[in-house]
């Protein structure tokens, strides 16, 4: 079934939610405070408003509530996102989404009931560093401030043991949770299964502990 999305705020972030959205055929409403950015994304989007969301008679006329998610992109003020973010909840929108300019921003945020806040520009900024540094990890998602995901390239000291041979878990409190072998993934893999040159391992687990991983399993 379709879901529909509300994105507030239609800068690069949430200009970019707008349209990866409505190229995955799903029904988006965006809104901003800027003409010019409403304009550029009316073509885009579903519908596309202006509308400054601190007010909460703009948000209630525009049925807020009745979306599935609202993502709050606002970018540089601070108090505009999370005044939204405040109004959406007493509104009942069943979940939101809020971007956080910094750890304070996301902690507020938070406690004012936004269901998953993201921190854009330092978690791709985390990842590309990642990536950079390592020639062996393709992609890094951050769980938490402490916990990410990996995609790990196996090289030839990987290669042809088993996981419980590696015994990663106990090693370096990592826990291999899938992994993908050409066209096919393995979900949950068994201790027995034996790793081969190029798949990809998914891995999760504590950043200091997928950082001491790279540093001796990886070089």
């Amino acid at each position: 079934m379709k879901k529909s999305f509300a994105v507030i705020g239609l800068g690069r972030f949430g200009g970019s939610i707008c349209q990866t959205l409505s190229e995955e055929g799903m029904e988006v409403l965006g809104i901003d405070i800027n003409e010019e950015r409403v304009n550029q994304y009316s073509m885009i989007a579903s519908h596309a408003v202006v509308g400054d969301t601190t007010d909460e008679n703009v948000l209630k006329s525009l049925g807020i509530r009745n979306f599935d998610h609202v993502i709050v992109a606002i970018g540089d003020d601070i108090q505009a996102s999370i005044l939204t973010t405040l109004i959406l909840k007493e509104l009942g929108v069943a979940r939101i989404t809020a971007k956080a300019q910094n750890d304070y921003h996301g902690k507020v945020l938070t406690k004012i009931g936004a269901d998953q806040v993201v921190h854009p520009e330092r978690d791709m900024g985390k990842r590309i560093a990642n990536n950079m540094a390592s020639n062996s990890v393709l992609d890094y998602l951050e769980l938490s401030a402490e916990h990410s995901i990996v995609e790990i390239v196996a090289n030839k000291k990987l290669s042809g043991n088993t996981i419980m041979d590696l015994d990663i878990r106990k090693k370096y409190g990592l826990n291999i949770v899938a992994i993908k072998r050409g066209e096919e993934i393995i979900v949950s893999p068994q201790a027995k299964e034996t790793i081969h040159s190029n798949d990809i391992l998914i891995v999760i687990g504590n950043d200091q502990d997928i950082d001491r991983f790279e540093k001796r399993v990886l070089v």
